[in-house]
């Protein structure tokens, strides 16, 4: 980027103008399309009553979202490889913010799924070309891209933290539909910034990877399936032949996708990546953190309104602990990875995560919002801490022209995650609609945070095979003596 190489070229690891200026544009996405993830459960209550939804249709709601999101981020990444990231990241903009329109206009549950689901392609074609975006920004500088990735992963966890809050009060004002009005202008900004802000990084056409057809349509088959069938687990019976048929069909359509992708040429998911211990480490991380936080989210949102009778602001006001623990932890990561690089905050954050998830482990009917604050704070903290130290990691391992296509392998294995999640964890709920049903929810808020705990300790330890760089560039540092560390 012009202007910028000097900066580069030295050890400093402050951010340029120019550089805050892509992160502030390219954080816009990331902030729409995340805070779309966490806004809709505030308003799990209202959307239940005015368009007679009952929670699997909730969910459905939730993961219509998340799995377009997830089943399109690749074959996103590669489009963006190919034909610019600038482009695709701006044009996903415009179709997030159409898709919005949609779900304000809609007048039952099916269109409003279908509506998310528009959400989530434009949501797609968003998140994998920001971050490009800002690692050819930073110009693959290591502790460069450690600060803007804080910067930028601070933004989108701000907004998911804040998703309850302002839909909490948007609700309380102007009724649901306003959580998708509110898109808009948001969308309409963040085009204009980075027309104004970001330049187009240029494209190897020549290396570019075409679009994987049989692979995309696979992937969607497997997610699409696995998803339905954790769904309608619980209302149809574990023995019914939809759920039946759906694991079969996921598993199966996952097989095959596995075969097409090693024997495609351009494969949407390009499965030597995992051949780099840190990388496949960083994907595994990403799964248990994404799982946990987005199930129990949806989970605990049906325990405040339906078991502790919350209104969606109330709720929302119950989750704002998560916006400061998510904000001081995000922030804090961005040195603290420069300097120490991965392994540790991944490690640590995981284990400040599964303790604010052990906390909810005995919550009960009676249980006062107050006593909430702990996990709602360790949660967010850790997560804040090890998701930027993640994203580092990743995109350490690949060059300029694999940034969009990594990143949006980290981010589908993620968001698939994330709609598992709300699947799994919300069919423990059942129904929930009654005095059973919210005896039903708080078990399922224990046995989903049960599972969490065990899911990031796994996760902790997953990130022990994360290399550190920070750290043996430190250490490498100390031995030589200071006439080396000017060299540097």
């Amino acid at each position: 980027m012009t202007g910028m190489n000097s900066n580069l070229s030295s050890s400093a690891t402050h951010l340029s103008v120019r550089q805050i200026l892509v992160v502030t544009a390219t954080s816009v996405g990331f902030v729409v399309s995340q805070l779309d993830v966490s806004i809709v459960n505030v308003a799990l209550a209202s959307l239940g009553h005015d368009l007679r939804a009952n929670v699997a249709s909730l969910q459905w709601t939730i993961d219509s979202y998340a799995l377009a999101f997830a089943a399109l981020m690749l074959s996103a990444g590669a489009l963006g490889d190919r034909f610019g990231a600038r482009r695709m990241f701006t044009g996903g903009l415009a179709l997030f913010a159409l898709a919005s329109l949609a779900c304000a206009f809609s007048r039952d549950a099916p269109q409003l799924i279908a509506a998310r689901a528009l959400q989530g392609v434009g949501a797609a074609a968003m998140l994998p070309n920001s971050l490009a975006l800002l690692n050819a920004a930073c110009g693959h500088d290591r502790r460069i891209r450690a600060r803007a990735v804080g910067l930028w992963t601070a933004a989108g966890a701000v907004s998911i933290a804040a998703g309850p809050i302002v839909g909490g009060v948007l609700i309380a004002a102007f009724g649901w539909r306003s959580i998708f009005w509110v898109n808009l202008p948001l969308c309409a900004a963040g085009i204009v910034a980075t027309l104004l802000w970001v330049d187009a990084p240029k494209n190897d056409r020549e290396h570019a990877r075409g679009i994987d057809l049989p692979g995309q349509a696979l992937a969607i088959v497997a997610l699409a399936a696995l998803v339905g069938a954790v769904i309608e687990m619980r209302p149809l019976g574990a023995a019914h032949p939809f759920v039946i048929g759906g694991f079969v069909l996921a598993l199966a359509a996952g097989g095959a996708f596995i075969a097409v992708e090693r024997g495609s040429r351009a494969p949407m998911l390009p499965l030597a990546l995992f051949a780099e211990r840190t990388f496949s480490a960083a994907v595994v991380f990403g799964i248990g953190v994404n799982l946990t936080y987005y199930g129990m989210v949806f989970v605990l949102s049906l325990y405040l309104q339906r078991v502790l009778g919350h209104t969606p602001l109330q709720t929302g006001l119950a989750f704002l602990p998560l916006t400061g623990g998510f904000l001081i932890s995000n922030l804090a990561s961005g040195p603290v990875v420069a300097r120490f690089g991965s392994r540790g905050p991944m490690i640590f954050g995981a284990l400040l995560d599964a303790a604010g998830f052990a906390a909810l482990a005995f919550v009960d009917a009676t249980t006062p919002t107050a006593a909430l604050l702990v996990p709602f704070l360790l949660i967010p903290s850790g997560m804040g801490l090890a998701v930027p130290a993640m994203t580092t990691a990743l995109l350490g391992t690949v060059g300029q022209q694999r940034a969009g296509t990594a990143s949006a392998v980290l981010n589908t294995a993620r968001q698939a995650a994330g709609a598992i999640g709300v699947a799994a964890f919300g069919a423990l709920a059942g129904h929930g609609d009654n005095a059973a049903g919210a005896a039903q929810i708080v078990e399922a808020v224990r046995w989903s945070a049960g599972m969490s705990v065990v899911l990031l300790l796994c996760a902790a330890l997953t990130a022990r095979h994360v290399s550190n760089p920070a750290a043996r560039t430190d250490d490498a540092k100390r031995a030589r003596g200071p006439v080396a560390d000017q060299a540097d």
